[in-house]
């Protein structure tokens, strides 16, 4: 034992050091449990409203007016400027 520490010091810091320990442990006990509850209740509500997808998703498209391609053509040359 330390000379210089008193017998109370030296319990406090071993007070302190063992409720640190259980802290620590309650809280890796709490997380592991949450998480198992949050996967299965994930995998439980593994979207049931929509229908299984038997591919990958199908593109979009939307056509431009040539006034539009136009207009997009601009701002790409506007902040293609920005870039050089």
């Amino acid at each position: 034992m330390l000379q210089n520490v008193s017998i109370l010091q030296q319990t406090g810091v071993a007070v302190l050091a063992a409720a640190t320990v259980v802290w620590a442990v309650g809280l890796v006990r709490v997380l592991r449990r949450d998480r198992s509850d949050a996967d299965v209740w994930h995998q439980a509500q593994a979207l049931r409203a929509l229908p299984a997808q038997s591919g990958p998703p199908r593109t979009e498209t939307v056509e431009l007016t040539p006034d539009e391609r136009a207009a997009f053509a601009g701002l790409v040359r506007q902040f293609g400027e920005g870039r050089s």
